[in-house]
């Protein structure tokens, strides 16, 4: 476990932080920035858990550990000091994530059309948080073009969205409030 005992220690007032095998760079560093959106996808979930229900809290809770275990992924490269021995997300976690929304899927009907943010306020933040990964998933996606990353780190991005995506037409009771997208109905 981490132990914070102080909260600020004035490191960052230069516009500098540290990674987690102590290396510094600048705060808009392309790694901070793809593991600073994962905490924002984590804040995100964390609204949507404010309206879920037990089954979907459980999940989304099991999501937010995970996410904070793909900050610590991203936030120590491979190939610096404490890389050999730093936590990685593993196949095994978004491996669950495909068997969630497999079972998931089982209650829920076709899709006729793609789906507007809403129908729900569980619904809509599920949405929400859906987007801001995606987004975590472009700058991980970037930093992979530019340094080592963990493979599983993108795998298990792109299928949270996926998840999210679907534990929002789930909670819209089964799809019965989804918000469909009508093409052209404002002409």
């Amino acid at each position: 476990m981490v132990r914070l005992t102080r909260i600020y220690t004035r490191g960052g007032d230069t516009g500098e932080t540290s990674l987690g095998d102590g290396a510094r760079v600048p705060k808009h560093a392309l790694r901070v920035a793809a593991y600073g959106t994962v905490d924002e996808a984590n804040a995100a979930v964390g609204i949507a858990r404010l309206h879920a229900d037990a089954t979907a809290d459980e999940m989304l809770g099991r999501i937010q550990n995970d996410l904070f275990d793909l900050g610590a992924d991203l936030c120590t490269p491979a190939d610096g000091r404490r890389g050999a021995g730093a936590l990685r997300i593993v196949a095994a976690q978004t491996e669950r994530l495909e068997s969630e929304i497999d079972a998931m899927n089982t209650t829920l009907p076709p899709l006729d059309s793609f789906i507007l943010p809403g129908g729900s306020p569980a619904a809509a933040y599920l949405h929400l948080a859906r987007t801001v990964v995606r987004r975590a998933e472009r700058l991980v996606s970037k930093l992979a073009g530019a340094e080592e990353v963990n493979p599983q780190a993108l795998m298990y991005l792109n299928r949270l969205s996926d998840h999210l995506f679907v534990l929002g037409r789930r909670v819209n009771v089964d799809g019965a409030l989804d918000v469909l997208w009508r093409p052209g109905a404002n002409r």
